[in-house]
């Protein structure tokens, strides 16, 4: 692309580059033809401030001779002192700088100071280490180093097996690690039926490395989750970024990166035969068992649990040659909420932990699946809650009873039919201004009648209450028994079941239990359970949506992604 060729210090002409935007404008995001439009604004100011034509600002610092009193005064940029021409540069975008360059023989001296580019690697992309200091983290010894033989010594010795960094500059990590491979940063799900998954790509010392987030084993909901290195992308001498497959147990191996189209990448294993275990299939089995679950399928005694995990091994196991990821968002912050937005681990019964997205949709709160199984596939709709219709719990003895919980749910489910019953009417009816007008109007009713039951003024955005107390009827079953014993507020909701493979998919009411800012439960009614879900705290970097209609267009299309 353009930008990588200027990168490398090719550079092209401002009427050059806009041709080939026009030819891959169907391949290029709107980012990258604004980012070009602002690169060409800058290095036109630049070569315009050289050759004297705008001058330069009252604004800007001195040179020495202005400071000590000097009738000298600086006409054009190239006059200003180095150190400060460094700290200019340094604060420019990282793409602009080579066309800089090409300004005059002085910037280009220039942009060969460390520092430019240090800066410019700290603030685009987090890199923090010292290339000086390098120690890879998050990375085990035995991905480090591999057991060679030197053929000048008989026996075998350890060595290194990343290049030495000694001698590499900033410049090129910046121009051949992080900037091609900008694109592939941030949180991903994997095409992998109805399981998905959560892919987080992240600058890691002086690797891009693809960690795929793995849920805490089952029941433990609290606990952190787990992260296992699929991918990673590092320099060698020759100044090219090499991929490497980190599946399997035989250390790394050579893969490849395909870039699908916008916000889709793949990746590819060129030595399968890294993946496979000197004990074949079976052996294979009992490692991923062991690292799905934590245990071994001797001590898992449900019949039906253990069919559920011998299908998920021989259904993900097609996948460890290729996969295809879709770019996902985090759903957007809100200043003041029921509870904030994020990702979430949950309880499922047989099917174990899962992951899910908690998004806020004018006065709803959805769940979407980005783990799931053969019965509710990923990038399904697991919860909806009705912000407007809170329930009242009573009081504890009567919590306890699983017919007095259906009659407050149920009831509460029987008003939303009848409203949704009465719209469907009153919009196959409105066909003139006054049916409009009276449609407005039974709208503004609906709110009223939700003020009744409680509703917020806006979708959750309320002071948190005092802390009730709160327990499970009996017989409901929970996974996990060590759940909060008080909650702050209580919300009728539905969630999605369906038969294998996602037949009959049907919405059940149930009670949405908000504990606090980062544990919810939901009492499934129909299949007398209760899941709890718990916060996924990590840091997720390059993730954040640009937009709400992004993050909302994503939403829609994840259905279609995974179904």
């Amino acid at each position: 692309m353009a930008v990588c060729a200027r990168l490398c210090g090719v550079g092209q002409s401002r009427r050059c580059r806009r041709r080939q935007r026009q030819n891959q404008q169907d391949q290029c995001s709107d980012s990258d033809m604004e980012e070009e439009e602002e690169e060409e604004r800058i290095v036109a100011k630049l070569q315009s401030d050289v050759c004297g034509g705008g001058g330069l600002e009252s604004g800007h610092h001195g040179t020495g001779a202005e400071r000590t009193g000097s009738s000298a005064r600086p006409q054009a940029l190239s006059d200003l002192p180095p150190e400060l021409l460094v700290e200019i540069f340094s604060i420019l975008p990282g793409t602009i700088l080579p066309n800089v360059a090409l300004v005059c023989k002085k910037f280009r001296q220039i942009l060969n100071t460390e520092t430019i580019w240090r800066r410019r690697c700290v603030e685009e992309f987090g890199m923090k280490e010292d290339l000086r200091k390098m120690e890879v983290g998050a990375v085990s010894s035995r991905d480090l180093y591999v057991k060679r033989v030197n053929p000048r010594v008989k026996s075998g010795r350890f060595m290194k097996l990343l290049p030495d960094y000694e001698h590499m500059e900033y410049k090129d990590v910046y121009a051949h690690l992080l900037h091609p491979n900008r694109h592939i940063l941030g949180i991903w799900q994997p095409d992998i039926g109805p399981y998905g998954g959560l892919l987080n790509v992240v600058v890691d010392g002086l690797f891009i490395i693809g960690w795929m987030y793995l849920p805490p084993h089952d029941p433990r909901v609290e606990d952190p989750m787990r992260r296992r290195p699929l991918f990673r992308i590092h320099l060698w001498e020759s100044k090219k970024a090499t991929v490497e497959c980190m599946y399997g147990h035989k250390g790394p191996h050579k893969g490849d990166i395909q870039t699908v189209k916008k916000d889709e990448f793949s990746t590819k294993c060129n030595q399968t035969d890294h993946h496979r275990m000197p004990g074949g299939r079976q052996e294979e089995f009992r490692t991923w068992l062991e690292e799905e679950w934590g245990r071994t399928l001797e001590e898992i005694f449900h019949e039906h649990m253990q069919e559920l995990i011998l299908m998920k091994f021989i259904y993900t196991s097609q996948y460890d040659n290729c996969l295809t990821y879709r770019r996902i968002y985090l759903p957007p912050p809100l200043p003041a909420a029921l509870l904030q937005p994020g990702l979430f681990k949950g309880t499922y019964g047989s099917h174990g932990l899962e992951i899910v997205m908690l998004s806020f949709h004018e006065t709803s709160a959805r769940a979407t699946k980005l783990t799931g199984d053969p019965n509710v596939p990923a990038g399904q709709l697991t919860l909806d809650v009705d912000l407007t219709r809170p329930v009242l719990l009573p009081d504890l003895e009567s919590q306890r009873s699983i017919e007095e919980l259906s009659r407050l749910v149920l009831g509460i489910h029987a008003e939303v039919q009848r409203d949704i019953e009465q719209q469907a009417k009153g919009a196959s009816t409105a066909a003139s201004s006054s049916g409009s007008e009276e449609g407005a109007r039974g709208e503004a009713e609906g709110h009223s009648a939700g003020s009744e039951h409680g509703q917020p003024e806006s979708s959750g955005c309320i002071n948190p209450p005092e802390l009730m107390p709160f327990v499970l009827p009996l017989g409901v079953m929970a996974r996990n028994e060590v759940y909060p014993r008080t909650c702050r507020k209580c919300f009728y909701g539905t969630g999605l079941i369906a038969g294998h493979g996602f037949t009959s998919p049907e919405r059940t009411p149930g009670l949405f239990v908000l504990f606090d800012q980062d544990r919810f439960g939901f009492i499934w009614l129909e299949l007398k359970s209760f899941s709890l879900y718990s916060r996924l705290t990590d840091h997720l970097s390059h993730a954040q949506a640009p937009n709400t209609e992004r993050f909302e267009a994503m939403l829609r299309n994840m259905q279609s992604w995974t179904s």
